[in-house]
């Protein structure tokens, strides 16, 4: 079974290579600052404030909290904050959030068995892995079946981390997996509403894939073929064909966490490569009369929906799943920030004025969704034409931002604090760090 080598691997890896322990340190930091951004804008407030009126156990803080919890409802608190903003990492095969359900875990059962830094790093790296292969066993395949692929994925991810830290023996790990599958789940109904509930996938997941590591520990059973059973994960979830190979093939000398892309725009990823073509067509002061975008088939239902380009964004994360009104913020301010998603700027009538002049067409590509190139036709008045081409999104795999550019990202999250640049360098450091205090009591600091 797929599960007990996956569990074997997981149990058994003693030393990260170098290029894995630099990527989990870069996702690290991303991670965090997404966080702390989430916390000092606001966002994510229900979800952080039911996580934490759980209480239990004194065992673990939240990521840029100060009130110890119980392990699962600190990884719930933390997920849903690493999430709020959609500014978190993206695995383009997998069209997976690898960091959002593996981080929240590992600090949250890090703390409560006193892991070291080192400990913390490796095991989120090894859930970074497990939610990148997940994915890519079925690409876009639950997606296409209306699933949310980060939560259906994230708890057995979850359950990885937990198991490694909590010391599992694989056949335990691999019943927590089981027990871990049975919570996979996340509606993509969100897309046709102003619902905040992809942003509370995550935090569901880290929660329950701790709760599957405890279940098993506690001698509770899961079945070992919870990933290749008739009724397993992918026949029950994704409506594309899934190939099981993928989930173990290499695994342990090909890293997929190496190959994780981070975002440059806190939008959905599947509108990045269409927002750099816009950008590469360059601004012109002249009248537009027409944008014509070429976008992937797979990308179109997500983030071209019916109200796309036709009304306000109902939201602001369903502003950050509508491409037309995107491209026009855009044009209009010359950046995406995250201050393009406030209230104030979704309600602006010259933006939809111009994201109604989008007009979307499908591209031919036979790769995944997440790693097509881009094409824009944006026509003047004149009737000249800018057209603007990318071969992929700035921030993927292919196309990575540098540590400047993620640095920039992470000061720009925590709001140029001055003890940012500290934070910084602990969690780009973290393997050499005794536990997570300084770590958490920074982040608690810099999100006030």
């Amino acid at each position: 079974m797929s599960t007990a080598v996956l569990a074997e691997w997981a149990l058994s890896v003693d030393e990260l290579p170098d290029e894995v322990r630099r990527a989990a340190s870069r996702h690290l930091l991303d991670g965090v600052g997404n966080a702390v951004a989430a916390a000092r804008l606001g966002a994510g407030a229900a979800g952080w404030s039911v996580a934490t009126a759980l209480g239990g156990s004194s065992e673990a803080r939240p990521l840029t909290g100060t009130q110890p919890l119980s392990a699962p409802a600190a990884a719930m608190a933390s997920a849903v904050l690493v999430h709020a903003l959609d500014f978190d990492d993206t695995h383009a095969g997998a069209l997976v959030h690898p960091t959002v359900v593996s981080l929240p875990a590992a600090f949250a059962v890090g703390q409560e068995t006193g892991a070291t830094g080192a400990e913390i790093l490796t095991a989120f790296a090894l859930g970074l892995e497990t939610a990148c292969r997940l994915g890519a066993v079925s690409p876009h395949g639950f997606h296409a079946r209306g699933m949310h692929a980060t939560g259906v994925v994230g708890p057995l991810s979850s359950a990885v981390v937990a198991g490694r830290l909590l010391g599992l023996s694989p056949s335990v790990l691999v019943h927590a997996l089981g027990i871990a599958g049975s919570s996979s789940a996340g509606l993509l109904e969100f897309l046709d509403s102003d619902a905040d509930t992809k942003s509370l996938h995550p935090g569901s997941a880290g929660f329950n894939g701790i709760l599957a590591a405890r279940l098993a520990a506690a001698g509770a059973g899961g079945p070992a073929s919870v990933l290749e059973g008739k009724r397993g994960l992918y026949a029950a979830l994704s409506d594309r064909p899934a190939d099981l190979a993928v989930l173990t093939a290499d695994l342990g000398t090909s890293w997929e966490s190496t190959r994780i892309g981070i975002k440059p725009y806190p939008s959905c990823q599947l509108m990045h490569v269409t927002l750099d073509a816009v950008k590469a067509a360059g601004f012109s002061s002249g009248e537009i009369t027409d944008i014509e975008v070429f976008v992937h088939p797979d990308s179109r239902p997500i983030v071209c929906g019916p109200n796309a380009g036709v009304a306000a964004p109902r939201s602001t994360y369903d502003g950050k799943f509508d491409l037309p009104w995107s491209v026009a913020a855009l044009l209009h301010d010359g950046a995406v920030t995250v201050g393009t998603y406030t209230p104030e700027s979704i309600a602006r009538h010259e933006v939809l004025d111009t994201a109604r002049a989008v007009r979307v067409t499908d591209m031919t590509y036979d790769g995944p969704a997440a790693s097509a190139p881009g094409r824009a036709l944006i026509t003047l008045s004149d009737g000249s034409v800018l057209e603007g081409r990318v071969d992929g999104s700035r921030g993927s795999a292919a196309f990575p931002l540098d540590d400047a550019g993620l640095r920039e990202k992470f000061l720009s999250n925590c709001g140029n604090h001055s003890s940012a640049p500290e934070l910084a360098d602990l969690l780009l450091t973290l393997d050499d760090q005794p536990d997570l205090t300084a770590v958490l009591d920074l982040a608690a600091d810099i999100s006030r």
